[in-house]
């Protein structure tokens, strides 16, 4: 028999297989979409494994001499592509190095199947000496005859070993396809790789990653970890094995965008955790104004994929989509994710928002997204605005936004804080359950709830649902949302270590210092929250709220004088502009003037201050909680006397 002197037709490698003839990469005897030229990169890498191949060698294989294409670009194209397939990185490879300025190289070892003529694979060659021609008495004694049973002895033996071992590779296999995967419930989807070479459209394919995981949010059965933890790992060098484990999940999505246009690329694949098995992948050509029914395929394919147990309501959901403009989606997703949070990047948010808005008045999420901006706007120390300046702003873009989408979980959630910023409890709670219901992955919604119970007095309930909502969004719900809920549940020395954690992290965030201050006050601890609370004067550009808080401080620590001077600061302010009436509050109740702090308490009522949803348990305030004009307070804020 003669053995096939050409190129082999099957190439193997860890658990693919490539079928040269056919032009075919199977993983696992499935196959994997692959393009022309990426698959031709993979021949030709394949073929020479361990040594350099140069992008010049690549070039004269593949690209023609009277192809006009930039070719630099197009064979990187081909390289990401074929990475993408095999699910390597270039960062940190598994198949195919990158050599800088010379070529590439196949790492791992290449099995080439001994091919007969006819392609099947060769049998061992027959030992079969023409017996006519040998005396058997003289062959069976002569060294040459001795030596050929040993020869024959020895392939019979290595015959029936092969075959053992095959068996036993054929129990195991049969006994592994039959072994059921651990179910899948729970996946992170990873920020997507923009690849179309434009760093400006980052926020294309960061708005796409967020519509995926809303979409996968929708089903109760799987746990999708939130868009701000997953961001974390945008352009990161970790192995999805370690990614998994840090985000303590089963499965991770990953993939890339490509935008020429009007035209978008998507592609996804799933990858096992456990085993590091790509189970599925697939690539979606589309238009730009299909774009919202692109990211229904691809979350459809996903849960399909994980088995995910998807209600018909779910479902419904799930595939919901409609054409979008793309210059309206284009102008949602600038206001979405611009990545800046300070007063003028709000300012430019909903600049954006507005211009979708008014392109097409139909598009609910541009108006959830406006509400959103105007509601962080109107915050305490973020946006600064008096809330009762933005707050009709807030409650007009919600109602508009479900009025187009009744059933949009991020405007029910919203809406939930607004009603619990009024004191409308029950309203409140309904709306925070509907959300939950539409989005039970929603871990702003999971903490806003946690929130409404800390108001009931529930603190216990409050502090599972925090819990919830931290394993949702391990990296995104921070120590200082869980300190300051641990402050009010006067759970003094836990909220203090968790704060101190968080500054580890964010050494420059006001908040956690000022929450840090309270909680240290609380705990007899005035002249450490006196550092604390001063670090956060500077960063926060001596935000009133912080200097009330201050206030008390410095009257605990015997520092009297200086609690008055800042005290008489707050007093000039409020002449000339809005002075949270809470800071006043905090300030006079820290002077032990309760007098002051109760008529200051009415004028947090007549703003819908903050601190009047804390009434009920909020620790600063049990120096007033038997006097009639507070129980008076509480019951008109709808919170009757804590116990």
């Amino acid at each position: 028999m003669v053995l096939e002197t050409r190129s082999p037709k099957i190439l193997r490698f860890a658990t693919f297989e490539v079928d040269v003839r056919a032009g075919e990469l199977r993983k696992q005897g499935k196959r994997v979409k692959l393009q022309n030229q990426p698959f031709q990169v993979l021949v030709i890498l394949l073929q020479r494994p361990g040594d350099v191949v140069t992008r010049e060698e690549l070039r004269s294989q593949i690209w023609q001499q009277d192809t006009f294409v930039d070719f630099d670009k197009s064979l990187n194209a081909a390289v990401n592509r074929l990475r993408e397939a095999l699910g390597d990185s270039a960062d940190n490879p598994r198949f195919v190095e990158t050599l800088p300025r010379r070529g590439y190289r196949f790492i791992v070892p290449v099995e080439y199947p001994r091919l007969t003529t006819g392609g099947a694979p060769a049998a061992e060659p027959e030992i079969n000496p023409r017996r006519d021609s040998i005396d058997p008495v003289a062959a069976s004694s002569s060294p040459a005859t001795i030596k050929k049973k040993n020869i024959r002895a020895l392939a019979m033996f290595s015959t029936v070993a092969v075959m053992a071992i095959a068996a036993l590779l054929m129990q195991y296999r049969r006994s592994a396809i039959h072994q059921p995967m651990p179910a899948v419930r729970s996946v992170a989807v990873l920020p997507l790789k923009n690849l179309s070479g434009d760093p400006t459209q980052e926020y294309f394919s960061d708005g796409m990653t967020e519509s995926i995981i809303a979409r996968l949010s929708t089903i109760r059965g799987l746990r999708v970890i939130s868009r701000t933890s997953v961001m974390r790992f945008k352009d990161t060098k970790l192995a999805v094995s370690e990614i998994a484990q840090t985000l303590q999940v089963d499965a991770i999505v990953e993939g890339s965008v490509i935008r020429e246009g009007d035209r978008i690329r998507v592609r996804a694949q799933l990858i096992r955790a456990a085993s590091d098995d790509h189970f599925w992948s697939e690539t979606y050509d589309r238009e730009l104004r299909d774009v919202l029914a692109l990211e229904s395929e691809v979350a459809q394919s996903i849960a399909e994929k994980v088995e995910a147990s998807v209600t018909r309501e779910e479902h419904s959901r799930l595939v919901a989509s409609r054409p979008v403009a793309p210059e309206v989606y284009e102008s949602f997703l600038k206001g979405a994710f611009t990545g800046d949070y300070s007063r003028a990047g709000m300012e430019r948010s909903i600049a954006y928002f507005e211009d979708a808005i008014r392109r097409d008045p139909s598009f609910a999420p541009a108006y959830v997204g406006l509400a959103n901006t105007y509601f962080e706007y109107g915050t305490p120390g973020i946006g600064g605005a008096a809330p009762n300046r933005v707050r009709p702003k807030v409650i007009s873009a919600i109602r508009k936004a479900l009025e187009l989408d009744p059933e949009h979980p991020a405007a029910h959630a919203l809406l939930a804080g607004i009603y619990q910023e009024q004191w409308r409890w029950n309203d409140a709670e309904f709306e925070y359950r509907r959300a939950l219901k539409l989005n039970p992955n929603d871990s702003s919604a999971h903490l806003g709830f946690a929130g409404w119970l800390l108001c009931q007095g529930r603190t216990e309930e409050a502090q599972q649902w925090a819990r919830r909502a931290r394993e949702l969004d391990p990296f995104g719900v921070r120590g200082n949302a869980m300190g300051w809920m641990l402050f009010q549940s006067r759970r003094f020395d836990e909220a203090i270590r968790e704060l101190r954690s968080d500054l580890a992290v964010h050494s420059d965030d006001a908040s956690s210092y000022w929450f840090l201050g309270f909680a240290l006050i609380a705990n007899d601890q005035a002249g450490q929250a006196i550092g604390e609370l001063e670090k956060a004067l500077v960063l926060s550009k001596r935000s009133p709220g912080v200097i009330g808080v201050l206030v008390r401080a410095y009257a605990h620590a015997g520092q009297r004088t200086k609690a008055l001077h800042l005290l008489d600061e707050l007093e000039r302010r409020q002449k000339d502009g809005y002075v949270p009436a809470a800071a006043f509050v905090n300030a006079y109740l820290g002077l032990d003037d309760n007098e002051q702090a109760l008529v200051w308490l009415q004028r947090a009522y007549d703003e819908h201050s903050m601190i009047l949803q804390f009434a009920k348990v909020h620790p600063f305030l049990d120096p007033l909680r038997s006097d009639p004009r507070f129980q008076s307070l509480l019951h008109r804020v709808g919170l009757e006397e804590a116990r």
